[in-house]
């Protein structure tokens, strides 16, 4: 693939996840079905809600704002390619950048964390109803104890799509990849079922950008796949493995069956945890392969976490299809459009580049 075709499947990923994260993040507080279809109509939530949400967070009006799932999906893009002085590795200044984003977000100022220009974009850090157990466990960081927790929440692998599509780039190879995803999820979600499914999402992702013609066969093949590699990277893991891929399986055949996307999607859960959250996303993505639109609505039109699903299948199908076959009309009503475009293609070329302080603005 030239570098233009692999431009536009990363700037696909990142932007296909913020539009995901955005068209759901309205219902996420709807705990029904019907509660989403008597607010937004008989078909639930299908477009950019650019008139109603950002009366509730503060948010400038005329924009669908994002969450707290790509809010740390750009802290990932710009912890992966800032170059430290004294020698950090990568994974230490993702987890620099991760609290960088968890001190904006408590309203707390600290000389050592000023690095990450993303903390000075107004309204970029708005507290949107962020994952409690990361806020934690960043919280702990910052204040240099020892935390161990048992949580594996969606926030898990919201926020890890800029890790395959980095590897990508940089002729990584795949197993390096899922072994970086899971210990960038690890850093706050360390359940083994968090970590193993943020590995399988990297995975499919990967396999996704590279493949020029992308099937939905193939992206059966490449879960299935996946779920092998688990196997042999995490042995200490199999009761986990085995249960994800359960669940995983069972995704891959409700989306050949004849039930309706929400019956589907409320079967593999609510899209609490990080293994619920894949399991739909995967759904949603070969149910509806080719139709990116039918596939991010039927993503969060369910009684559940659906900022969260919405993004994790955006980022799938974006690896998949490519920012070209995404809306025109979503850089006139996404939050922050230009400037996700800017880190995506940041990452494309492996390096941060400068964003004009005039265009700091949603």
């Amino acid at each position: 693939m030239d570098f233009n075709g692999l431009q536009d499947r990363i700037r696909g990923s990142v932007l296909g996840g913020a539009v995901g994260d955005a068209l759901g993040f309205p219902v996420n507080g709807l705990r029904s079905y019907e509660k989403i279809q008597q607010r937004y109509g008989p078909r639930g939530i299908t477009c950019l809600d650019t008139d109603h949400l950002w009366q509730m967070v503060g948010h400038q009006g005329g924009k669908a704002p994002v969450s707290d799932s790509t809010q740390l999906t750009l802290y990932t893009v710009w912890g992966m390619l800032y170059e430290p002085e004294n020698g950090l590795t990568m994974l230490e200044v993702i987890t620099y950048a991760y609290v960088e984003w968890y001190l904006e977000q408590s309203g707390w100022k600290n000389t050592r964390f000023e690095r990450c220009w993303l903390r000075q974009v107004p309204g970029l850090n708005q507290r949107c109803t962020p994952d409690n157990t990361s806020l934690l466990a960043l919280r702990t960081i910052f204040e240099g104890k020892d935390y161990v927790n048992r949580s594996n929440g969606h926030g898990a692998v919201t926020r890890v799509a800029p890790v395959p599509l980095y590897a990508v780039v940089t002729g990584k190879g795949i197993e390096e990849a899922d072994r970086l995803a899971a210990d960038v999820a690890r850093i706050t979600h360390h359940h083994p079922l968090g970590y193993l499914s943020a590995a399988l999402e990297a995975h499919v992702i990967y396999r996704l950008v590279r493949d020029g013609w992308p099937t939905r066969t193939r992206l059966t093949s490449y879960v299935r796949e996946g779920l092998d590699t688990l196997v042999r990277l995490f042995p200490d893991e199999l009761k986990s493995v085995e249960y994800l891929s359960r669940l995983v399986e069972r995704a891959v055949g409700l989306s050949a069956s004849y039930r309706s996307n929400v019956e589907a999607v409320e079967s593999l859960g609510r899209g609490e945890t990080a293994e619920e959250v894949l399991a739909i996303a995967i759904y949603c993505a070969l149910k509806h392969f080719g139709k990116g639109a039918e596939a991010m609505r039927a993503a969060v039109n369910h009684a559940g976490h659906s900022s969260a699903t919405g993004s994790v299948t955006g980022h799938i199908l974006g690896a998949a299809v490519g920012y070209r076959q995404l809306p025109r009309s979503i850089a006139g009503k996404l939050a922050f459009h230009d400037l996700i475009l800017h880190m995506a293609d940041d990452l494309c070329r492996g390096r941060l580049t400068e964003y004009p302080d005039e265009r700091r603005h949603p």
